[in-house]
């Protein structure tokens, strides 16, 4: 299903056939071969398989000897291999602060051809999402009920997801042309858009130094590609080339184009207005979308997975809605992390998620991102945060707070 929506969208798109599109874009068995030597193909699947001794990723849970001898020999209509998926985790058994997933998706076609390995981490990942389930996707802001914090607590809001466009190869395996192709046709949708979500382009290789790291150091712009996820997954290849950032005149809706997905939507502001974030949100995604539609091209969904992303945690809603909230006695005590896992929220800190909190100012946001829909999960949020505010509250005044700790932590 997928693989025919794609070779016909990238058709309609460039105007190639799928022979053409093959050799513009590097599709193709040969596009394996540019990364990876077929030479291991002269040997068992046994003599193959990694060295996982150590690992603690999710990927090297869940693949065996069994699974890797069905899926080795398998590709992709676009030449992607498992080995290639892989990569990342067999390079970084783990991570001191977050369980990584340790494998990526070179296509939206992955997720069927090697669905044997990349089911069993979703099911992990993803609270038991079965091959089986359907995820609903509802981005009508009106429905979220709240959403306006005490800004005394709440320093800034922020919703963001990925978006890829099928038809084109996922960052880990693209070729050059198609990484340029993903970044004409979002900056001539970007370039249409009206009202409060016109503003500019900023490709990373016409910037100097100075002014990537200022953008950085203000949280607008993707970090430079440092990560072992980038480096191992093959997604940081010819850096800076066809990568960049848009926002709009305010600063307030920003895409980010070619770093771990086709594209990054973030919607934000400073203070406690959730609401309005996900309005911005919504709103500004739908024009994007739209844009995107009017030149033959579309964002890779599925009725299972919800939208298409790189990595698996994103699959979904690829949501992750969060706010910058002073937490700081509630921050020490001892049931902080049960609260939040009860409340299906996750923490990091304010610097992102190798940092610590700061001021007991903690970045808190939705833990899932797959078989809720997004209002849903912004919902989860805004409640959840809600609660812990007053349980901030509480502890300030010397009271209790044990009526509202939730009974699962």
């Amino acid at each position: 299903m997928f693989a025919k929506t794609a070779m016909k969208l990238a058709g309609a798109a460039a105007g190639l056939v799928a022979a053409a599109g093959a050799a513009t874009f590097g599709y193709g068995a040969q596009s394996a071969r540019n990364w990876q030597s077929t030479g291991h193909l002269k040997f068992p699947a046994s003599a193959n398989f990694p060295n996982l001794k150590g690992h603690n990723n999710t990927m090297a849970e869940c693949l065996t000897p069994t699974i890797y001898a069905e899926l080795r020999d398998k590709v992709t209509p676009n030449g992607v291999t498992l080995d290639q998926c892989i990569q990342t985790g067999v390079d970084n058994p783990g991570h001191p602060y977050i369980s990584t997933c340790g494998i990526v998706a070179g296509d939206e076609e992955s997720y069927e051809v090697f669905a044997p390995l990349f089911d069993a981490i979703i099911a992990k990942k993803h609270g038991g999402y079965g091959p089986k389930d359907k995820h609903p996707t509802d981005l009508d802001a009106s429905k979220l009920k709240g959403g306006r914090f005490d800004d005394k607590y709440v320093l800034s809001s922020r919703v963001r997801t990925g978006r890829s466009i099928r038809g084109l190869t996922l960052p880990p395996v693209c070729s050059r042309a198609e990484r340029r192709e993903v970044e004409k046709v979002v900056t001539e949708a970007l370039a249409n858009l009206k009202d409060e979500f016109q503003g500019t382009y900023y490709p990373l290789d016409g910037m100097t130094e100075a002014e990537q790291d200022k953008l950085i150091d203000d949280h607008f712009l993707f970090d430079k590609p440092v990560s072992p996820l980038l480096l191992a997954s093959g997604m940081a290849r010819d850096w800076p080339d066809a990568r960049g950032i848009w926002h709009n005149y305010s600063k307030k809706f920003l895409v980010w184009i070619n770093e771990e997905d086709h594209m990054r939507v973030i919607s934000m502001e400073k203070g406690g207005d959730m609401r309005s974030v996900f309005e911005r949100f919504c709103s500004g995604l739908k024009q994007v979308e739209d844009e995107i539609q009017k030149k033959g091209w579309e964002f890779s969904r599925s009725e299972h997975l919800g939208y298409i992303l790189t990595c698996p945690t994103n699959l979904g809603t690829g949501i992750r809605a969060g706010v910058h909230v002073k937490l700081p006695k509630l921050g020490e005590n001892p049931k902080f992390n049960d609260i939040l896992k009860a409340m299906k929220l996750q923490k990091r800190g304010t610097g992102g998620v190798d940092t610590a909190a700061v001021g007991g100012t903690f970045d808190i946001s939705n833990a899932e991102r797959l078989g809720k829909s997004e209002v849903q999960l912004v919902q989860l949020v805004v409640d959840g945060v809600n609660k812990l505010i007053e349980m901030e509250k509480r502890l300030e005044k010397g009271k209790s707070i044990a009526d509202l700790i939730p009974k699962s932590a």
